[in-house]
Formats: C-alpha cells, structure tokens, sequence
C-alpha cells in the first residue's frame, strides 16, 4: 500500500512537473532582458543539442522559446541571460495571443543551429570585425575561412557566411593614400601578392574576382551571406568589374584600362546599381555607393529607424529587424551607409536615415539564396579607426546594433514558408 502511495505521489508531481514547466522562455525587450547578445547563443545552443525553439516575431521584443531542460536554465545563469521556466498552459496562451489575425506577430519554428563561416584572414584579430566579435561574445561556434578555402569549394560546408571588412577589388582597402607607407599595409601587401600567386593569379584583383564569384556562387546555390562595411560595396563592384581593370599601377603594376567605368557591369551585382568607381587612388572611397563623405550629421544625432514588416508575412525581413528599440544609433566605417538611388529596387530596405536619404541596412535574393549588407563598421564604436582599441562587448551587453548582426546568424535556422517578398 506504502508503494503504491509513492508511485501516485511520484505519478502527480511528475505531471506537475511537465505542466508547470515546459519551456525556457527568454523576454528581450529593453526592461525585461539584460543580456540580449548572449541570449541569441542559449538559443543556437539549444539547436546545437536538438532542443525545440520558437522566435516570437515582435513579441517581448523579440522573446524566444526553448523546450525546457536543465543544460539550457544552467547556460542562463552561468552566462547571465535572464530567463523564465514556463509551463505548457502559458506558453500556449503566448501562442495563441501571437496567432490572432490582429497581431502583427508571429511564432516561427528553428529547427538547426547553422554551420557558420567567417571569411578573414587567418591573421586578423578578433576585434578587428564586429561579427567576429559578437560570436564570440554569445558563445555561438564559427570556422574562419579565407580564399584557400573558398576556392576550393569549402563554403559547401556552410549554410551561413560572413564577410570580414575586406576589399574584393584588389586596391588593398584603398588605404594607400595615408598609410602606403606604414609597416603593416606594406606587409599585407606583401602577404596578398604571395597567396594571390600561390593560387594560380597574376593579380590580387584576379584572385579577390574569383573569390567574389565562388562567393556569388554560395549564394545562388542557397546560402545565406552577410557582409559589413567595404565588404558590402567591394563585393558588388568587383562582379561588376568582372574582366576590366580597375586598379591603378600602385595596386597591380600597370595602368587601369581606358574608360573603365563604361565597361562596368550593373547587372552581376547583387544589391548596388549606377554607380560611378572613384578613381584618384589616393581617395579612401570605391565609388559613389557609400555616404560616408556626402553625410552631414552629428554623432549626437546619428541614428537610423528599422523598417516594419508583416510578422506573418514577410518573415525574414521581420526577423532581420527584430529588436528592443526601431531607432538604432548610427556608426561609421569605411563604407557607412548606401546611397538610396544606387540600391536597386529587387532589394529590401530595412534600417534607413530618412534625413540623409541613405540606407543603412539592405536585404535582398540571388538565386535559391539570401544576403543581407550592413553598414558601418562596428555598432559601438562611432568612428573606429587604424589602431584603435578593441570594442568590450561586456559593456555593451544589449546593444541593438550588434541584435541585428544575431539576427541574420539566427535567421537560417527557421523553418522555411513562403515568403511574400
């Protein structure tokens, strides 16, 4: 009888256990979260160990919700994510409040944790790129890849594909005007050149061409590709540069071709259109894609508004957009933001600065794949430059700037429906 009693006892507390208890939910709305970055990493960590997940698209901020499990509630404490164990019944009533046709809200399913690559010279420090920098603050796993690797078709290891702040015309940054003769620029000089003919190239333009469409080739096939400051721009003129010589003599030993710039192919490109190249290769400037010195505005006043999307419509801008605030604080880079009329129309506009007519943060689709280009350089440091010191994201444990850059990381992972886009 004794046994019996225990076995129900044991029975009840059970049941209790499952209906009081079923989910990990993590808020992130500005009150209610206190680490934002580093919740998006229990998230890609639960995937990791097949855990169930949900992104509640403009609710709580953003809110996520794990199937309950202890591995999961200890990773919350020990990385300081807040979070609530919530039972079934409530997590149902969230749901249901989400799926009312009057809520511009939905609950999308992730299903696994993508395989994310970095590309960046094996050399570079961590903080020298922001999304390097905010993957290793939220604990989420990534391989850093360079044009060995893409070369030789390592990206079809991926689903997910960063591109360092990086220049993929072969003018090594356009740094030469200030800094030709600095140590360091003469060497990665040196280092280009060596691995360019190491992999069959003449010209570091040749071999950074070939790089840019294996990368294009990614996307077409159906990965997912982000890119931040001169990537974004880079990337696009050297497919569109694809067969002319845009360098001058300084960059690859002999002159740019005659009237290069009418030779210029729009449609290769992914996101950027009509632009003029800039040719003084003194100018810290590719072309005239970026604001960075047509803006006039203060860092006091520097901000930029996301967009908002039908949650259950169009999903993956939602999700690119998901944050505590719709204004984010404006930083600068080499390449800042993108001229509005330079933007082909095909492409998504999702963060932008009305008053200066620019864009800020753009999503758009090539082929069976997506890509999203960012600008600026690193979302905490207003005006980074040559030698400054590296970002502490520890102080900056809820940016909204750096959410966008999680956002695209934890995109890939949601199951797929059609999109009206």
């Amino acid at each position: 009888m004794f046994k019996k009693h225990v076995y129900i006892v044991l029975f009840f507390t059970f049941l209790a256990k499952s209906a009081w208890a079923s989910f990990v939910y993590l808020p992130m709305s500005h009150d209610n979260q206190k680490a934002h970055l580093k919740a998006y990493g229990i998230v890609y960590y639960g995937l990791q160990n097949g855990l169930k997940a949900k992104w509640l698209l403009n609710y709580d901020g953003g809110a996520f919700l794990i199937e309950n499990n202890d591995a999961v509630v200890n990773e919350c404490k020990v990385r300081g994510v807040s979070y609530q164990v919530i039972s079934d019944a409530k997590a149902q009533l969230i749901l249901e409040e989400i799926s009312s046709p009057s809520m511009n809200q939905e609950a999308v399913t992730l299903e696994k944790a993508p395989k994310i690559a970095v590309y960046s010279p094996k050399d570079k420090m961590p903080w020298d790129d922001a999304v390097t920098m905010v993957l290793t603050h939220a604990e989420i796993p990534f391989d850093v890849v360079y044009d060995e690797e893409v070369l030789s078709d390592k990206l079809l290891l991926y689903e997910w594909l960063h591109l360092h702040h990086e220049d993929f015309t072969g003018q090594y940054g356009r740094f030469y005007g200030a800094f030709r003769a600095a140590p360091w620029y003469i060497q990665q000089k040196k280092d280009a050149e060596a691995l360019a003919k190491k992999l069959g190239y003449a010209k570091v333009s040749q071999a950074k061409g070939a790089v840019a469409k294996k990368i294009r080739d990614f996307v077409i096939g159906g990965g997912f590709m982000f890119a931040m400051c001169s990537a974004t721009d880079s990337f696009d003129i050297a497919l569109a540069a694809d067969g002319v010589d845009i360098c001058e003599a300084m960059f690859d030993g002999d002159a740019s071709e005659p009237n290069y710039q009418a030779k210029i192919n729009f449609n290769n490109t992914f996101a950027f259109k009509n632009f003029e190249l800039i040719r003084n290769p003194t100018t810290y400037e590719f072309s005239s894609i970026d604001m960075t010195r047509k803006r006039r505005i203060n860092k006091e006043t520097d901000y930029f508004v996301l967009k908002e999307f039908s949650a259950k419509w169009d999903q993956v801008p939602t999700m690119l957009c998901q944050n505590h605030t719709q204004l984010v604080k404006g930083f600068m880079g080499q390449t800042t933001s993108f001229e509005r009329k330079a933007v082909k129309s095909t492409v998504m506009i999702l963060g932008e600065s009305k008053t200066n007519g620019e864009a800020r943060y753009i999503h758009g689709t090539k082929g069976k794949g997506l890509f999203t280009f960012y600008g600026g350089h690193d979302p905490e440091d207003y005006q980074h430059r040559v030698g400054d010191p590296k970002t502490e994201l520890d102080l900056h444990p809820t940016s909204p700037g750096y959410r966008l850059i999680l956002n695209n990381v934890l995109f890939p992972a949601a199951k797929k429906k059609k999109q009206k886009t």
